[in-house]
């Protein structure tokens, strides 16, 4: 395997006050869909749309999550977690996604943050992971301007039952994965393949971020900070014409996000590229100032690189951008940019393992914006993990693998901090295996295996390093070789 510069050089520890956390969501672990008043999402729809999710998975159980919440908070506790980034769902506190909010789900909510709150660790809530009430999407979903204004309502019921307790939030989670994903390339709920949808979303989500804010600030009670969890994508151009491939996926990828919200306004080339799709005529007078609103912190997921030319128009175009491919496009306005396989390795979702690429998107980062505090909010990877019995009949998984994409991520953190890099955080996704969307169960994140059929919780090797990191705030070495 490749090792970056600097891999086998022990980083110093991190600061006293850094965060070590971990990351889930809800619609992939907690289960219990229709129970005690949740209403069915857009995720619930999707997954039970033949031929949507492979194996016709849904998240109707998960990881049962909802029915075994004590014993995950004892988990978290064990593993010397500092923070645990979760998300809320919609459906469950608004069933429809308006009016009042359903007791039961605000009261499971309380119960997870109480619990965490308990053991002493930080709470950290994501708003919004994807799924979106099915009755809002029946009356347009993103591409209706009521839904930002339903999601603003939302917030503040939240930030009203939960404002004196939540010391991160968190507005949305990957708004690109919802918006191009969802309504451009159908490879997500909803599955809409239309790419002026796509960019409607887009300023719909950008909108409702902005709205949510300002009711979060007017009714929590405690000092929290505020931030929005964004998926960058580091780009890589190849061939003649390099600069224009990055250039226009830049836009549509990462600046469609952070112009508006960061710097109030957005991209020109942006608007220019996407004309022939679209006028932008959904863009209000006022809209950018309610977008533009302060943030405390900017979340920053990273797994992989995207490697991306311009197309020759002759030989069959090139689709490796990451994502499932049915059909639609998540690069509306930009069919002339094609996107590269990438030299191994590669993780089990075929994404290719670059740290250097982390390091290099903080830098960037702190560069453009360096008055924004960021936290590395998801960072992880899938493998083919196997359970093995120990001869006291207890189970372990050994993933070497993983513990060597964490610990050389982890370096490259730590390499940004060390050039100035205001880093507060690293969650690693995910604290537990759980349906991976439209991969369903397949595909294994988690740093605690769970099966599926006795939801058995089991720690992999890689949780009880990622212990020994949380606990001491240095990188631990590689663990010996084991057998499986």
């Amino acid at each position: 395997m490749p090792t970056s510069r600097n891999e086998h050089t022990q980083p110093a520890a991190f600061p006293a006050h850094f965060l070590f956390g971990s990351a889930t969501a809800a619609y992939q672990i907690e289960g219990a869909a229709t129970e005690d008043g949740r209403g069915p999402s857009i995720w619930d729809t999707f997954s039970h749309s033949p031929g949507k999710t492979w194996n016709g998975d849904t998240g109707d159980i998960a990881a049962d999550h909802y029915h075994r919440l004590e014993e995950d908070l004892d988990l978290m506790a064990s593993l010397g977690l500092g923070a645990y980034r979760f998300s809320l769902a919609w459906p469950r506190i608004q069933p429809t996604g308006r009016g009042p909010a359903n007791p039961k789900g605000l009261d499971f909510y309380r119960r997870l943050v109480d619990g965490l709150l308990d053991r002493g660790i930080t709470p950290v809530a994501t708003l919004y992971h994807w799924d979106l009430p099915q009755a809002l999407e029946d009356t347009g979903g993103w591409t209706s301007r009521e839904t930002a204004h339903a999601f603003a309502d939302y917030a503040r019921v939240c930030g009203e039952a939960l404002g004196d307790r939540v010391a991160v939030w968190t507005t949305l989670n990957e708004p690109w994965c919802s918006a191009y994903l969802g309504y451009g390339s159908g490879a997500h709920a909803p599955g809409r393949t239309d790419g002026a949808a796509a960019l409607t979303a887009v300023h719909h989500l950008n909108l409702a971020h902005g709205l949510a804010v300002q009711q979060l600030r007017a009714v929590t009670t405690n000092t929290p900070q505020y931030s929005i969890t964004l998926n960058f994508h580091v780009l890589r151009g190849r061939g003649d014409g390099a600069e224009e491939a990055v250039r226009r996926i830049d836009a549509l990828a990462n600046r469609s996000f952070t112009e508006p919200l960061l710097r109030g306004h957005y991209p020109e080339d942006l608007i220019e590229d996407t004309a022939a799709v679209t006028d932008w005529a959904f863009v209000r007078d006022g809209d950018l100032t309610e977008i533009h609103q302060p943030l405390d912190l900017l979340g920053v997921n990273y797994y992989a690189t995207t490697a991306v030319r311009l197309w020759d128009g002759v030989t069959p175009r090139q689709n490796h951008d990451g994502h499932k491919d049915v059909g639609g496009s998540p690069w509306p306005g930009s069919p002339q940019v094609e996107f590269l396989e990438q030299e191994g390795p590669h993780t089990a979702m075929g994404w290719n393992i670059d740290p250097e690429g982390l390091e290099e998107l903080l830098l960037d980062l702190h560069t453009r914006f360096p008055n924004l505090p960021l936290v590395i909010t998801e960072n992880g990877a899938a493998f083919d993990d196997q359970l093995s019995a120990r001869s006291d009949g207890t189970h372990a998984v050994h993933d070497p693998e993983r513990i060597d994409y964490l610990r050389r991520h982890l370096a490259a953190a730590h390499r940004a901090l060390a050039s100035g890099v205001d880093l507060r955080g690293y969650f690693v996704w995910s604290l537990m295996d759980n349906f991976e969307w439209g991969y369903g169960y397949s595909k294994r994140f988690g740093i605690v295996h769970v099966d599926y059929e006795t939801q058995r919780r089991t720690p992999k090797d890689s949780a009880l390093w990622y212990r020994d990191l949380a606990v001491t705030g240095s990188i631990p070495p590689l663990p010996a070789a084991r057998g499986r």
